[in-house]
C-alpha cells in the first residue's frame, strides 16, 4: 500500500512539473497587457483580443505555413534517407559499415552551434539564405544521425531469416526492404516522426540565421519579436504560443494512435 501511494505521489509530482508551465501560459494569454496581477492567479475575464492581435500583427498564418512546409519536407527527407541508410548498416555489418555507423553516432555529441559559422558561410555560398530547401537540408543533416541510430537498432531486431527466405524466392535487396522490412518499421517510424517533427517545428537557432526575410520566417522567429531589451509583451507571446501548439498537438494525437497500434502489430509479427 505504501509503495502504491508513493508511486501515485511521484506520478502526480511529475505531471505537475509539466502542467504548471502550461497553466501559467493559459493565464497570461487571457490577460490584458495592463493586468499586473500575479501570473498564478487565473483571470476573472477572458480577453480574446490577444489572439486576434497576434494573428494580424505578426502574420502568424504565414509563419505557420512556412513552418509546416519546412517541417513536412525535413521529416520526409530525413526518414527516407535514414531508412535507406540504416538497412545496409544493420544487415551488412562489415568493417566499413561499422565505421560509418560509429562515425554517424559520434556526431551526436557535437553541439550544433559549434559549426554555425562555417555552416552559415556554406549556405551563403550555395545561395541558400532565405530558402526552404536550405534550412530543410540543414535539419536533415543534423537529425540524420538520430534517425540512423533508431532505425538501425530496430532493423537489427527483425530476424534475418525473413531476408534469406525472400532471397530464395528471387527478391533483390530493394524488394526485400520495401516489401518486407518497410511494413515492419511502423512503430519506430511513428517515434521518429514525433521526435523530428517537434525538433524542426520548434527550431530557433538555425532559423534565426538562415531565414532573415520576414516572408520566410517561422513561428519561433515571429514570436521572438515580442521580447526585446526595452519591452516584453507576454500576453501576445503567450497567445501566439497557444495557437502554434495546436498543429503539433493534433499531429501528436494522430501519430500516437498509429504508434500504439504499430507497436501491437510489431509484437504480433515478431
Amino acid at each position: 500500500m505504501t509503495k502504491k501511494i508513493f508511486s501515485y505521489l511521484t506520478a502526480f509530482c511529475i505531471s505537475a512539473i509539466h502542467l504548471v508551465p502550461f497553466y501559467l501560459l493559459i493565464n497570461i494569454a487571457f490577460k490584458t497587457t495592463q493586468d499586473t496581477s500575479s501570473r498564478w492567479v487565473p483571470p476573472k475575464y477572458f480577453y480574446l483580443q490577444n489572439f486576434v492581435d497576434v494573428w494580424t500583427q505578426t502574420r502568424l498564418d504565414l509563419a505557420l505555413l512556412n513552418t509546416s512546409i519546412i517541417t513536412i519536407g525535413s521529416v520526409a527527407t530525413v526518414i527516407l534517407v535514414g531508412m535507406l541508410a540504416s538497412y545496409p548498416l544493420a544487415r551488412l555489418p562489415t568493417r566499413f559499415n561499422n565505421f560509418i555507423y560509429t562515425l554517424s553516432i559520434s556526431t551526436l555529441i557535437v553541439p550544433a552551434l559549434t559549426v554555425l559559422v562555417p555552416l552559415y558561410k556554406f549556405v551563403v555560398d550555395i545561395h541558400g539564405i532565405n530558402t526552404f530547401w536550405a534550412i530543410g537540408l540543414v535539419h536533415t543533416t543534423f537529425f540524420l544521425p538520430t534517425v540512423i541510430f533508431l532505425y538501425t537498432g530496430f532493423i537489427r531486431t527483425i530476424p534475418k531469416e525473413l531476408d534469406e527466405a525472400a532471397l530464395i524466392d528471387g527478391c533483390n535487396r530493394y524488394e526485400i526492404f520495401f516489401r518486407i522490412i518497410f511494413p515492419l518499421l511502423k512503430p519506430v517510424t511513428a517515434s521518429v516522426i514525433i521526435v523530428i517533427m517537434l525538433g524542426v517545428w520548434n527550431d530557433y537557432r538555425f532559423s534565426l540565421f538562415l531565414l532573415q526575410r520576414p516572408s520566410v520566417q517561422t513561428v519561433p522567429l515571429v514570436l521572438s519579436q515580442f521580447f526585446s531589451q526595452f519591452q516584453n509583451n507576454l500576453p501576445l507571446a503567450a497567445a501566439g504560443s497557444l495557437l502554434s501548439m495546436i498543429p503539433m498537438t493534433l499531429a501528436y494525437l494522430f501519430l500516437q494512435r498509429y504508434f500504439i497500434s504499430g507497436l501491437a502489430e510489431g509484437a504480433v509479427k515478431g
